[in-house]
């Protein structure tokens, strides 16, 4: 008999404290707070050797329900499609036009903060309406 496991999903990024951020306004998430014998993050950041500030970020369900997003800076830049993408559950039990308007207003949102949206997918009889969209770094995501 299997268990279920919890478990964190990383991002490869530049910039980690920026992704992280724009991913707890998706989501509602929260930067938990920072170690022990530490005011801040920033605090804590300062306190690394100089190669290692700025290196890591990480957010987390204030419900302790979702997974821990952790975010670590890697050198090279993004170059081709993602294999595994988030999709945001804006949409969840809302069919045809109702659906496509929540999408489009989370899409908005999202926009704002830096988002890129990639393409407007309409339902097509088989498939409800989705949002192909891009983060502040251009890793792809969907609302659904």
């Amino acid at each position: 008999m299997s268990s279920i496991k919890k478990f964190q999903v990383t991002f490869d990024c530049a910039n980690p404290e920026r992704v992280a951020r724009f991913w707890c306004e998706v989501l509602g998430y929260v930067v938990p707070p920072p170690p022990a014998g530490f005011d801040s993050w920033d605090d804590f950041d300062r306190s690394l050797p100089p190669e290692r500030q700025g290196a890591a970020f990480a957010c987390t369900d204030p419900t302790g329900e979702g997974p821990r997003l952790y975010f670590q800076r890697v050198p090279e830049g993004k170059v081709v499609k993602n294999r595994v993408h988030l999709d945001v559950r804006a949409g969840t039990g809302l069919v045809g036009e109702e659906r496509l308007s929540v999408l489009k207003a989370e899409r908005d949102r999202l926009v704002a903060l830096g988002a890129v949206c990639v393409q407007v997918l309409v339902a097509d009889g088989v498939n409800e309406s989705c949002i192909a969209m891009q983060d502040v770094e251009g890793n792809e995501f969907c609302l659904d």
